[in-house]
């Protein structure tokens, strides 16, 4: 006798609990799977990601004191008492503080002229939808000018200067831009990136030498 068969005259009560019956085994599985999920997502975020966000917060604070201090190895790589920026990052991995430290990983690495560490720590940080989004454009363009790399040094100055609001780091690597065009040969977009100094931040420090750099480019108004 077949399944629908054997339901009929049944109630629909009944139909359903046969069905559960029917399908117990597989109807346990996906909701024991289920209940596992949210338990792990909930056991991690509070057992887990929430004190490995405050231990490394508080970690982030001394070895941030180091830098301000420019104490760059100390910053970086601690001593027998505080974690440095490589330590955080490789013990608290995952948290906003240990994203940070990236940043401030390639920074102690540029001020110790070790660029390609510079670089590949910039390259980790995730500066998506931060204040340190444009930064680390600007920091990775440096980077790459130190490393002789021009094209990728172009790109990510390009990246830093979209921000039309920022009068203090726009113009700065607008600047630096443009000497990098120059480097490059790209007479023209050197002049586009000294023009836009002059026209869209006339108060910045980095305007008042631009008329220099534009007469010796060949634009004299």
């Amino acid at each position: 006798m077949s399944i629908i068969e054997s339901t009929e005259g049944l109630s629909s009560l009944e139909k359903i609990a046969l069905a559960y019956e029917n399908k117990k085994k597989t109807i346990n599985t996906v909701v024991l799977a289920i209940a596992l999920a949210v338990a792990g997502f909930f056991a991690y975020k509070y057992l887990v990601q929430q004190p490995n966000e405050e231990k490394a917060s508080v970690a982030m604070m001394r070895a941030e004191q180091m830098f301000a201090i420019d104490s760059v190895n100390l910053a970086l790589n601690g001593d027998a008492q505080n974690a440095g920026f490589l330590k955080i990052i490789n013990k608290f991995e995952g948290t906003a503080s240990a994203n940070v430290a990236h940043f401030y990983a390639a920074s102690c690495y540029m001020k110790m002229g070790d660029y390609a560490n510079a670089i590949k720590q910039l390259k980790a940080f995730d500066a998506k939808g931060t204040v340190l989004e444009h930064a680390k454009s600007g920091l990775l363009g440096d980077a790459y000018m130190e490393n002789k790399d021009i094209k990728n040094a172009i790109e990510n100055f390009n990246a830093a200067t979209v921000d039309a609001d920022d009068d203090v780091y726009t113009p700065m690597y607008l600047q630096r831009l443009a000497i990098a065009y120059e480097k490059n040969n790209q007479v023209e977009d050197a002049k586009k990136a000294y023009i836009r100094i002059r026209d869209e931040f006339p108060r910045s420090f980095q305007s008042r030498d631009v008329e220099k750099s534009l007469a010796m480019l060949g634009v004299l108004d």
